[in-house]
């Protein structure tokens, strides 16, 4: 996977990805590398929302009153 890859071109290369296959535009030559694509896609998004969710959980803990200090 791309180092340059933020989520929002990932899930917008995704998203395209999806619509060429439902339109049936996708050739059966390249339907194969297409979904592979996908699944890297799918997997690098879900990184980033478990991370960035892991990220936000640990900011609002340390606002907690008591907590963190």
């Amino acid at each position: 996977m791309e180092k340059t890859l933020h989520y929002e071109s990932a899930y917008a290369e995704l998203a395209g990805i999806a619509k060429e296959i439902e339109a049936g535009s996708v050739s059966l030559d390249v339907l194969a590398d297409k979904v592979r694509r996908a699944s890297e896609l799918i997997v690098f998004c879900q990184s980033k929302l478990r991370d960035t969710e892991t990220e936000v959980n640990k900011i609002i803990e340390s606002l907690q009153p008591g907590e963190g200090s």
